[in-house]
């Protein structure tokens, strides 16, 4: 086990107030682009709309993964330019957005109420299905930043392609987590299928996508080293997704800005997995008969059980056990990658609280 002294977990980030203010005037600037494109001035109307889309749903996060594409920029240039550091910024935001188009569409499909202490989207001024367009026109707006700020460059190929890869296997992953949860046919939440739906939803944009891009702009190539940097990346995005199903069941709901609903959506979470698997007969009857449904008694039920099998501090062993294991996986990484880049990746959701 590798000791991770609290120097190394504070070590002070590279991003710095002034540094993430740059990276945040960088937004006004994407949001008058796309709403004064030429080819779109007879649409002054959705133009209006889109930036409303865009101000409401792209800002308001705490943007770790855009901030993670400057960051892995910043640490494998051999030299930082400024229109580069500026470039890194865009790229950033075009993750910004990605992000923005999965969780529009993700809380329309599990009728959420709440993202990021607001209204979910599709619930302001009763925007309802029709949401779902707007999250189509955020993940269109990449696309055309990407033409607008990178088509000269040698590398623009590679940003499409790296783009492209991860929007799909994060759909990939959104189709099963939302079939898994139909029909209540909680036997066949298995740890295995709770680690294929992890993988592709949430560990490949969140955590590989910010530093693939980088890798991009500053050319590197090497299978090798992609395939160490892949590797490592997925298993901080696993460890961040335990996190989440932790925190949606006893976080604080005025931390989180979340209303945790992973109970009533009979999502194969983390906890209701790790459940199943230690449960007792009378336990696993507790759990298959009021798991998955919207009832406060049910979900009290559920809530009652995980405390009473010891999850809390089970979750508590687990996640050291984790930070301790990918901590030294990040030290047998190549010497050619910035190690690190990936610790303050992983000291970022340590312990995290929302």
């Amino acid at each position: 086990m590798v000791d991770v002294s609290s120097t190394q977990i504070n070590a002070p980030k590279l991003l710095e107030k002034e540094e993430s203010d740059d990276f945040n005037a960088v937004f006004p600037e994407l949001v008058r682009f796309l709403t004064e494109i030429p080819e779109f001035r007879d649409m002054p109307e959705t133009n209006r709309w889109l930036a409303r889309v865009l101000q409401y749903n792209v800002p308001h996060g705490k943007r770790n993964r855009g901030l993670a594409t400057a960051l892995s920029y910043r640490y494998m240039a051999d030299e930082l330019q400024e229109e580069n550091v500026k470039l890194s910024y865009i790229l950033g935001w075009t993750v910004e957005m990605l992000q923005a188009f999965f969780l529009v569409a993700d809380d329309i499909m599990d009728n959420s109420e709440t993202r990021r202490g607001r209204l979910c989207w599709y619930k302001v001024d009763q925007n309802g299905t029709g949401a779902f367009n707007d999250s189509l026109l955020l993940e269109g707006a990449i696309y055309l930043i990407l033409k607008k700020y990178f088509s000269g460059k040698d590398y623009y190929l590679d940003l499409l392609e790296i783009m492209h890869d991860a929007t799909y296997k994060t759909t990939y992953g959104q189709s099963l987590d939302t079939r898994t949860g139909q029909g209540r046919k909680m036997e066949t939440y298995t740890m295995d299928r709770y680690n294929g739906i992890v993988k592709y939803k949430t560990s490949y944009y969140s955590f590989h996508l910010p530093v693939a891009l980088a890798m991009a702009m500053v050319g590197i190539k090497d299978s090798e080293l992609k395939r160490q940097t892949e590797k490592v990346t997925l298993e901080i995005g696993h460890f961040f997704q335990v996190q989440d199903d932790y925190l949606d069941c006893f976080g604080d709901v005025e931390v989180t800005g979340k209303i945790g609903s992973d109970i009533q959506d009979c999502k194969c979470s983390w906890l209701f997995v790790t459940a199943l698997e230690q449960a007792t007969l009378e336990q696993r009857e507790i759990l298959l008969s009021n798991y998955g449904v919207d009832d406060e008694t049910k979900i009290g039920k559920v809530k009652q059980l995980y405390i009473e099998m010891k999850l809390p501090g089970f979750y508590q062993a687990f996640e050291e056990r984790t930070f301790n294991l990918i901590t030294n996986h990040i030290q047998q990484m190549s010497p050619e990658l910035p190690k690190r880049l990936f610790h303050e990746m992983l000291a970022k959701i340590y312990r995290r609280s929302s």
